[in-house]
């Protein structure tokens, strides 16, 4: 069985140690870049390999980037190869913020055409509720080739952004939390705001309190309402830097609504240029 959006923790323990399973662990603060890795040091699905936000699932950043731009397709196809995952693995992400970073790592293989790919729903606290085995320390992992299959309808660049936004059809969707779409808070980028006719969808708005997704039909339901008869065709996701932006495309395939794009400079890269209109309230 092929698992392409979610994974519950009892059917990622009947896959430990088949072949062809590569569990990746995604675990990342950003007011604390290296917790992540020690976490992962401390305690992680037996098998998993660790994959860094900023080192492993972004480019480094330039003058008018984002906090986390995409790497090129290449660099990241190398990146998987050394993890260990090939065309035919089947990966499973996993972290302890509700899915927000695993579903990067989700986005970007489905970017370079890999469907077989799926989030633990519940990250890491589910895995240890249900009884799962724990393992410490560094993990090998056999490198495998991974030949990338773009999909270059999936992402959209600022430019690509601005001309998008002239069609009222275009529906840019905001993963943020409200405070900080609205402006009244920013404690990480320079300026407060959002993007002129974007709206707001926090990533936490798609999870229950256990920190699972919602069932599909409530999420499918609070999408349609959202879109409110526009076309997936016509959604552009987006957050601070283009990480839980994928929540929400995520949260959407759970929903059997696929299709919608990621504009993976996000507000970051979109206020680089002091030009750019902002919007706030």
């Amino acid at each position: 069985m092929t698992f392409k959006s979610l994974i519950d923790a009892g059917s990622l323990q009947d896959l430990l140690g088949k072949p062809h399973l590569a569990v990746v662990d995604c675990r990342f603060d950003l007011m604390k870049p290296e917790a992540g890795r020690q976490a992962y040091l401390t305690a992680h699905i037996p098998g998993a390999r660790y994959a860094d936000l900023n080192r492993d699932l972004s480019a480094p950043t330039g003058p008018h980037t984002g906090r986390h731009p995409l790497p090129s397709p290449d660099a990241f196809a190398r990146r998987l190869s050394h993890l260990g995952i090939g065309n035919d693995t089947q990966v499973v992400a996993y972290d302890d913020a509700g899915g927000s970073i695993a579903a990067r790592l989700w986005w970007m293989l489905r970017w370079l055409g890999h469907g077989a790919v799926a989030v633990l729903d519940g990250g890491f606290r589910a895995w240890t509720a249900h009884g799962g085995a724990l393992q410490s320390g560094e993990t090998a992992s056999r490198a495998e080739r991974f030949t990338p299959r773009i999909d270059a309808n999936a992402v959209l660049s600022t430019a690509e952004l601005e001309h998008a936004l002239r069609d009222p059809k275009t529906m840019l969707v905001d993963a943020r939390a409200q405070e900080r779409y609205a402006g009244t808070v920013e404690p990480i980028d320079a300026v407060a705001g959002h993007i002129p006719g974007a709206v707001n969808h926090p990533f936490t708005a798609n999870l229950g309190p256990d920190g699972r997704f919602l069932p599909a039909a409530e999420l499918e339901r609070r999408w349609q309402e959202r879109l409110a008869g526009r076309g997936l065709e016509n959604l552009v996701a987006m957050c601070g830097s283009g990480v839980t932006a994928c929540h929400n495309l995520l949260s959407l395939e759970v929903a059997g609504l696929a299709g919608g794009k990621l504009y993976a400079g996000s507000w970051s890269e979109w206020i680089r240029d002091p030009r750019r209109p902002v919007a706030r309230g």
